[in-house]
């Protein structure tokens, strides 16, 4: 197998016991988790990031948790665009470093050249909606300020956001009731494995995350999803899903997808990683493996400056 195809970092077992856990990704997804982030983390501690340099918890707003870090490539290598990662949790757990997942992915944007932040973000209770989405676009803000482009060219902002971070990213652009939108423009969004639909359903397993966060009125769900508001931004657009998700999340991604084509003229991306489950997805980044990341990159490129 191929370092670039679907799970070419792992040894065969490993492979094998992601396989084995796939079909079954739902029952279980605290237990099948740990599992991923136990495997990836070694693969991705051993990668080489010589030349990145990183500035950690730094202040974009006043809460504790309003920090990021700063990867930042080798002066020789650097573009003027920017990539803020905001990672995923089921709005009321997860930070920015678990190990070194989510470090993964802002390393091996920083590899390409990105300047990349990883944003941590207010959680719920204590914030609820739309606490998380006030919580990029303020990060978005400060990026724009703080970080000043070299180069004469244009600078571009692009967010991406894995899980609930996802939702965050897109109600931040997408749903017309929230007011405080980045003042900077952004050039493009990507959605990873994204809850774009609140939902409280049995089989959710993340049904106690959803109601600390868009509250414990379901009547409000609706109004509150950025499925529903698919149709409301024009920002380029890409969503990913993989082939294992945590419950209705790929069907959601499909949805958004659709809804937000039938809405513009330049349609959206779309990826299925296919072997992939919710937190592989992330996990994978800077392992050896590329596809993900060259499909963003791909998606980064064809959009105008």
């Amino acid at each position: 197998m191929r370092m670039d195809e679907p799970l070419g970092a792992l040894s065969a077992a490993d492979a094998r016991a992601f396989a084995e856990i796939g079909p079954v990704w739902g029952t279980n997804i605290n237990k099948h988790r740990d599992l991923v982030i136990a495997t990836y983390g070694p693969i991705v501690a051993a990668a080489d990031n010589s030349g990145i340099a990183v500035e950690r918890n730094i202040a974009y707003g006043a809460h504790p948790r309003q920090v990021l870090d700063v990867f930042t490539p080798a002066a020789g290598k650097r573009r003027d665009d920017l990539v803020l990662f905001v990672h995923g949790g089921a709005f009321i757990r997860g930070n920015k470093s678990n190990g070194h997942i989510y470090d993964n992915a802002c390393y091996w944007f920083a590899r390409q050249g990105y300047t990349a932040l990883n944003v941590e973000y207010r959680l719920a209770p204590e914030s609820a909606y739309p606490g998380g989405a006030e919580d990029v676009a303020r990060a978005a803000d400060w990026a724009a300020a703080q970080l000043p482009a070299q180069a004469s060219g244009p600078r571009r902002i692009f967010l991406i956001g894995h899980s609930a971070g996802g939702t965050h990213v897109a109600t931040c652009l997408f749903d017309p009731a929230f007011a405080a939108r980045p003042a900077c423009d952004i050039a493009g969004a990507v959605l990873v494995s994204a809850r774009l639909k609140a939902d409280v359903l049995p089989d959710n397993p993340n049904a106690d995350g959803v109601r600390a966060y868009f509250g414990t009125d379901p009547g409000l769900y609706e109004r509150r999803s950025p499925l529903t508001h698919a149709h409301c931004s024009q920002v380029p657009l890409m969503i990913a899903i993989a082939e294992f998700e945590n419950p209705h999340l790929d069907l959601y991604g499909a949805e958004f997808f659709q809804r937000a084509s039938a809405a513009r003229a330049r349609k959206p991306r779309f990826v299925q990683m296919r072997k992939h489950n919710h937190t592989s997805m992330i996990a994978h980044f800077n392992s050896g493996e590329d596809y993900l990341g060259r499909e963003i990159l791909a998606f980064f490129d064809g959009i105008p400056s």
